[in-house]
């Protein structure tokens, strides 16, 4: 009997990022992607996400490879985190390389891996599986999307893509390598879902060119345009318009700073000499020849954009005359800080352009046309979407059952899924243990659900300390000390605390001198009760227990 496939989505299906995947056959295996997602509104204190792939520790031997298909943070940005765990060559292209260098070094890394630069159209072989690479357009140069020949069949990873017949490098989806796969025939092929709710084609990237020459031929002062550092092509456009309109070009951020460097050595990123300038130069210029890039287009609180929306950027400020363009979509789960950074730029006097104000930015991502365009190209067996929300990977698998794949071969599931494909069929698994990896400044999967209620908690109702100060007979001396920081307004502490003392005082004489963990835990609990019936609110209240003689004996002189 022949071998199994196995595939497993660890990242990147029932959510927007942390997109990942596992594929093994027999003692082999490789690595698609390896990125990070942004945190949704609730997950306070959270810098970014990764994939969980803690459930393949015991698989470390088995990879052969990581393949990244391109240099978004999706799909890169959790690599120093996998790097510092499997010893797997890596295998990009130039300019997804070179945005991983970047990463590497930043991780000290960079000379512990070993990276294999290749190219759309080229074929490897990683062990059992011979990969071929076919360039796909997408908002960034360089993508690739993977035709993995297999001992069980051709799978085809469609990586992030579009259909775009004038991308701005003049590099379109190579129509003919996907005909080529159909003619060999397709096993399987896992597609991105991304827009799957999005009715007819995505936009070219290059109807972003005359909504730039607009904003260029009418802004009264300084342009400043945000949008994602590894977002080479934007750069390029902005850098064309910029050259038109004779407005010199800054741009800020370290690492939209690296990304454009690394861009321009390797001949993705055309500028002509003297236009990008530094920052202090442009803010000597007059604001009528300056156009500033920078990012911060998620609402992100640490970002230059949000800085300067609340006036605390360090560098300049905003002007009245300054027009910022906000050229992204918010991603799902970020339009609450992207409007709002929108209003306090307006309240600052910015106008502020944005789509569907202009079209100042397209998506990357295939819409539905696109998808069932793909998906008879292709003509796979079975059809696995994937990178999405699980609404959009439904609607993906509604989309391939109308052109024809047949519904019991379509199948719809989320990270962690085993998928086996074997005698030319496929049988879904066990879903192996996976969730969210919180990385919280130097923390990496240290922050698990609990913590995140008890900042929930703080983040809603607050925080109470209560200093008790015991006597040796247990029973309290004095008044206890109460402290409160986010829980009630300052003139209506007072009453309150008074009627909380009065409460800890009866809690205390009930208990006739009981241990100190047990007057703690009595305190905080009748406390906590006693809040909720007059406030409606249940701070996190911490009960502090000390002798007396230990807090009243006076200070050594």
């Amino acid at each position: 009997m022949s071998q199994k496939l196995r595939i497993i989505p660890v990242g990147g299906l029932g959510e927007i990022g942390k997109n990942m995947m596992y594929v093994e056959y027999g003692n082999n295996a490789v690595i698609i992607d390896a990125g990070l997602m942004f945190p949704e509104n609730d997950m306070l204190g959270i810098d970014y996400i990764i994939p969980d792939f803690r459930a393949l520790a015991d698989k470390k031997d088995l990879v052969r490879g990581i393949i990244i298909t391109h240099g978004h943070e999706d799909h890169t940005g959790a690599i120093k985190h996998l790097m510092a765990e499997f010893d797997a060559p890596l295998y990009a292209t130039p300019l997804t390389r070179g945005l991983l260098e970047v990463k590497l070094r930043e991780a000290k890394l960079y000379d512990k891996v070993t990276l294999n630069t290749i190219h759309a159209g080229d074929r490897t072989n990683i062990g059992p599986f011979g990969i071929e690479f076919f360039h796909v357009c997408h908002s960034i140069p360089d993508g690739v999307g993977l035709g993995i020949t297999t001992p069980a069949g051709l799978i085809v990873h469609s990586g992030d893509f579009k259909f775009d017949h004038t991308p701005v490098d003049g590099w379109p989806t190579d129509y003919a390598k996907l005909a080529e796969f159909a003619g060999r025939g397709v096993l399987a092929l896992f597609s991105d879902s991304t827009n799957a709710d999005k009715a007819g084609w995505t936009p070219s990237e290059a109807v972003i060119d005359p909504a730039f020459d607009a904003v260029f031929r009418e802004a009264p002062g300084r342009i400043i345009i945000a949008t994602f550092a590894s977002l080479i092509s934007r750069i390029q456009q902005v850098a064309n318009a910029a050259f038109k309109h004779g407005r010199k070009m800054a741009l800020v951020g370290t690492s939209m700073v690296e990304n454009a460097r690394m861009a321009q050595k390797l001949g993705y990123l055309e500028v002509p000499d003297g236009l990008i300038i530094s920052t202090d130069e442009a803010l000597r210029l007059p604001a009528k020849k300056v156009v500033i890039m920078t990012t911060g287009t998620q609402g992100e609180p640490s970002s230059i954009l949000s800085r300067l929306s609340e006036g605390r950027n360090r560098q300049f400020d905003l002007l009245p005359n300054d027009t910022v363009v906000l050229s992204s979509h918010p991603i799902p789960g970020n339009e609450e800080m992207v409007h709002r950074t929108i209003n306090k730029l307006l309240q600052r006097g910015a106008q502020v352009i944005y789509d569907p104000i202009a079209a100042v930015h397209v998506s990357g991502h295939a819409s539905q046309e696109e998808m069932k365009l793909l998906l008879h190209l292709v003509k796979p067996k079975f059809f696995v979407p994937i990178h999405g929300e699980l609404r959009h990977l439904h609607q993906h698998a509604a989309l391939a059952r109308e052109v024809g794949v047949a519904a019991e071969n379509v199948t719809v599931v989320e990270n962690g899924t085993v998928l086996e494909f074997q005698n030319d069929t496929l049988t879904v698994g066990d879903r192996i243990p996976g969730g969210y990896v919180f990385v919280d400044g130097t923390g990496v999967g240290d922050i698990g659900p609990s913590v995140m209620r008890e900042r929930e908690s703080l983040a809603e109702s607050g925080l109470v300390i209560v200093n008790l100060r015991v006597g040796a007979g247990g029973q309290l001396a004095g008044r206890p000390e109460i402290i409160s920081r986010g829980f009630v307004f300052v003139k209506d502490e007072t009453e309150l605390f008074e009627a909380a003392q009065n409460q800890i005082a009866r809690v205390a004489a009930r208990l006739g001198g009981g241990g100190e963990s047990d007057l703690r835990h009595r305190v905080e609990s009748e406390l906590s009760d006693f809040f909720y019936t007059e406030t409606k609110r249940r701070p996190m209240i911490f009960a502090l227990v000390n002798p007396a003689a230990q807090v009243d004996e006076p200070a050594a002189g």
